[in-house]
């Protein structure tokens, strides 16, 4: 259902950079760009992932409570796109490990302080 997911930012070029390496992991690329904005998918029928300027000029703000969370393939990509955000700048929100029985996240900030998660869900044992 979800056709494509946006945050904002006070820096499109930093964004950029830090978006362009971090999606390297999950192999995806720009899908479109503009003067305000860039957004990255994987394929035409896939989810997207924007960052944006806002619209009215006015400063982007991170909401308190909102976040994107990125489907990853498995744990390894899980702590690969992790280990890359920091590793970029970002800041640890929690880091990658089981939640419940099935589900595999981690979480950060990009560094605009827009929180994401990556997460994947593992086989339950029998």
């Amino acid at each position: 259902m979800i056709g494509y997911t946006c945050v904002g930012t006070n820096d499109l070029a930093r964004a950029t950079a830090f978006y362009d390496k971090l999606f390297s992991i999950m192999g995806a690329s720009h899908f479109f760009e503009m003067d305000r904005g860039i957004g990255w998918g994987t394929a035409p029928d896939k989810p997207m992932f924007c960052v944006m300027k806002p619209f009215d000029g006015q400063s982007a703000t991170v909401g308190n409570g909102d976040m994107v969370a990125l489907l990853a393939k498995d744990a390894a990509q899980v702590d690969a796109l992790h280990a890359k955000a920091l590793a970029l700048g970002g800041r640890d929100e929690g880091a990658p490990g089981l939640r419940g029985d099935d589900f595999y996240g981690a979480y950060f900030r990009d560094l605009d302080g827009n929180k994401l998660a990556a997460y994947c869900m593992l086989p339950v044992s029998a």
